[in-house]
């Protein structure tokens, strides 16, 4: 076989597995977004997805895939500034150290306005995942919540001096929350 074949060959063995792993992450229900995907190394059909709020690639799982489409969705979508939103913050709970997935927080004094909790595509949204995201909120006190496996989205506003909440059928852009 002769060199440029061969290195077709690889080429293409790489291009082929990067391609399968790429497509077996599922299409979610969010607009199309460009990513910058890269195999860890060559063959190892682990890969990574570069995060532009922590400025770096991380490791591409189910749950970073909804994270990352979620994320531009609110720097695209919403025009979120890329400086407000924080992943996986720490809060504190009942003595016990959690990582809320994404918050957004406002311009003015930094108090966080938005909690998001990212699930995989192939986790349902069950009532322990709402629960979730409210044990979080009674640390956080944000008044716009959405919960997502990256099919379904759910969207929500507390209004703390009512003690109500309204279910929305989406979030607003970030100058209005």
């Amino acid at each position: 076989m002769n060199t440029k074949l061969a290195a077709f060959a690889v080429k293409f063995r790489i291009f082929r597995t990067f391609a399968l792993q790429f497509l077996s992450m599922q299409l979610l229900n969010f607009a199309s977004y460009a990513f910058q995907v890269k195999e860890t190394m060559p063959g190892s059909q682990k890969y990574t997805i570069f995060d532009p709020i922590r400025k770096k690639q991380v490791a591409l799982t189910p749950e970073e895939w909804v994270r990352q489409h979620v994320i531009q969705y609110l720097l695209t979508d919403k025009q979120t500034p890329k400086a407000l939103i924080g992943i996986e913050v720490r809060l504190i709970l009942n003595d016990l150290q959690k990582r809320a997935d994404l918050v957004v927080y406002s311009r003015k004094n930094a108090t966080p306005l938005l909690l998001i909790e990212c699930k995989a595509p192939h986790i349902t949204i069950t009532q322990s995942v709402f629960e979730q995201i409210a044990r979080y909120n009674m640390v956080l006190k944000v008044p716009y919540l959405m919960v997502t496996n990256g099919i379904t989205h759910h969207f929500c506003y507390i209004d703390f001096d009512n003690q109500n909440y309204t279910f929305l059928s989406d979030l607003p852009i970030y100058d209005q929350l």
